[in-house]
């Protein structure tokens, strides 16, 4: 079940993911790829598109590598340009690769991604998202909203061992 409020940062409207829909939402975007792309290989962006890229590739049973690119906010809630972290996997290689994210807004991380991974030698590349909540469009999509999305692992942190909400959401 997902739950929704007001984000009292950018007056958005939030939508709190909880771990049923996660799956849900993960089993949708692994059928939408398998009905029209067989990839050999999908590779997950981290951090975020690492947890639904892992599961992807599960459902579908394919390999599963990460790239790392930084998406920081400042402190003025602006993301900074995203940068390559670490270089693409060499498995990608003459391979046709499923790129997931978990969110895609301007699609400069997603860009910067399949620049990466064309680079390293993939035959083909697709890019999947569990959220669209931008111009961008990458070629399958579980849910389209304009929401501040809060995943599962990001509403809690531990603090002195015990599990404590988050204070910036």
């Amino acid at each position: 079940m997902a739950r929704r409020r007001r984000s009292a940062i950018d007056n958005r409207d939030v939508l709190e993911v909880d771990w049923p829909l996660f799956g849900e939402l993960s089993r949708a975007l692994a059928l939408k790829v398998a009905r029209s792309y067989d990839p050999e290989i999908v590779v997950g962006i981290a951090t975020a598109g690492v947890v639904p890229g892992a599961v992807v590739a599960a459902i579908l049973g394919r390999e599963f590598h990460s790239i790392a690119i930084s998406r920081r906010m400042h402190s003025t809630h602006v993301r900074e340009t995203p940068a390559i972290l670490s270089a693409a996997p060499p498995e990608v290689r003459d391979r046709r690769v499923l790129l997931v994210d978990q969110t895609c807004d301007t699609g400069d991380t997603l860009r910067l991604a399949v620049a990466a991974i064309v680079n390293a030698g993939a035959v083909d590349v697709r890019t999947a998202v569990q959220f669209r909540t931008g111009p961008y469009e990458p070629d399958f999509a579980a849910l389209e909203t304009e929401s501040l999305i809060i995943l599962p692992w990001d509403r809690e942190m531990l603090v002195d061992g015990e599990l404590v909400p988050r204070p910036d959401y």
